[in-house]
């Protein structure tokens, strides 16, 4: 098993690059077909979901705009369990059907402060997609709608996830071993 170091941590290969790009169409195939006729605005949560984000809209065939919230809540390898919003939406997203692009969610926090934030703007409806859920802390009941792949409470770097903000531009997930 491929391991990597970064900074002082060593990670091992988990999910390969092939099998990301699989659940990508997957779920893109779903989407173009859930989403038919509808006026989609995705929003992408920065910095995690940039790569997830970017492979997914390029194989989205319905009309769809893309916009970015950037979100601060990790302090090396823990969750501060505190939102800090870095920089806002700015579409209108009031009567359209809105698509959250998240790279991980774990206890669901983020994804809860992310959630009352858009159900202010009024939109037609919101939909959750997540690269990586951790079913096992999650502790809030909102629905994600596309979830790429169920995974253990391990923290995991790699496609656009990292550690002191090293490892987002790997191909693959690893998992922390250490």
């Amino acid at each position: 098993m491929e391991t990597i170091a970064i900074q002082d941590k060593i990670f091992k290969r988990s999910i390969a690059a092939s099998e990301i790009q699989s659940m990508v169409t997957d779920i893109a195939a779903r989407m173009n077909y859930d989403l038919e006729g509808d006026d989609v605005v995705f929003v992408a949560i920065l910095n995690g979901a940039f790569m997830f984000a970017s492979d997914l809209i390029r194989k989205i065939k319905v009309n769809c705009r893309i916009t970015f919230l950037k979100l601060a809540s990790y302090q090396g390898s823990n969750s501060t369990g505190i939102i800090k919003q870095l920089i806002g939406l700015n579409e209108v997203l009031k009567d359209k059907t809105v698509v959250i692009v998240e790279d991980i969610v774990d206890t669901g926090i983020t994804l809860d402060t992310v959630l009352r934030q858009i159900e202010s703007f009024q939109p037609k409806e919101i939909k959750v997609a997540a690269l990586l859920f951790k079913p096992d802390v999650y502790t809030f009941s909102h629905r994600i709608d596309y979830v790429g792949f169920n995974i253990p409470n391990e923290f995991v770097v790699g496609y656009g996830l990292d550690y002191n903000g090293y490892g987002r531009n790997l191909e693959h997930i690893y998992t922390i071993t250490d």
